[in-house]
């Protein structure tokens, strides 16, 4: 296990994704008994990176994070919900949002989502329906309005972040 640096927060831990649930479980035994969140950051196209954060009480409150990479093709952790029974949430959201796997015991009911709902919102290649759909208001200067807008043709539309290019999502014609 390695210890990391970090100038802006807590010190944090870097482990292989093999050793996850035992590092976890050796954190616990050293006084980490408090269990604050885990997720997920898409470090696309590398991979994703899982964040464990908990705390304990020596003389003060000292907290840790416990991060390790996981494989962009086939995401995959041992579940620690034998160690903090509270994570089960957390793994749950985080399967959901990123496709992240936690094992044959994790839990991987909907939480957040509805019923049928396909992909996994969090992933920076899902893409954004909304923003297909509704007008962009970043692609406007300062003081500019939607009617001010139509009266400038020389300017041209900037596509806003996640949204594909034409054809390559949505309903479209399909020869079948």
């Amino acid at each position: 296990m390695t210890i990391e640096a970090n100038q802006f927060g807590p010190p944090h831990r870097v482990v292989g994704s093999d050793g996850w649930h035992d590092a976890v479980a050796d954190l616990k035994a050293d006084g980490y008994t408090y269990f604050d969140w885990l997720s997920a950051v898409d470090e696309h196209p590398e991979g994703f990176r899982l964040v464990l954060h908990v705390a304990r009480r020596a003389p003060t409150l000292d907290h840790l994070l416990l991060v390790t990479y996981l494989d962009r093709e086939s995401p995959a952790v041992a579940s620690i919900t034998d160690v903090f029974a509270g994570a089960s949430w957390h793994e749950r959201e985080t399967h959901e949002m990123f496709g992240i796997s936690f094992g044959a015991g994790a839990a991987v009911d909907p939480l957040l989502l509805p019923d049928g709902f396909e992909g996994h919102p969090l992933r920076k290649e899902f893409v954004l329906a909304s923003r297909v759909a509704k007008p962009w208001p970043g692609a406007k200067e300062p003081g500019e309005s939607d009617a001010e807008s139509a009266h400038s043709p020389g300017r041209r539309r900037i596509k806003p972040p996640g949204v594909p290019e034409p054809g390559e999502w949505g309903p479209g014609d399909s020869d079948g």
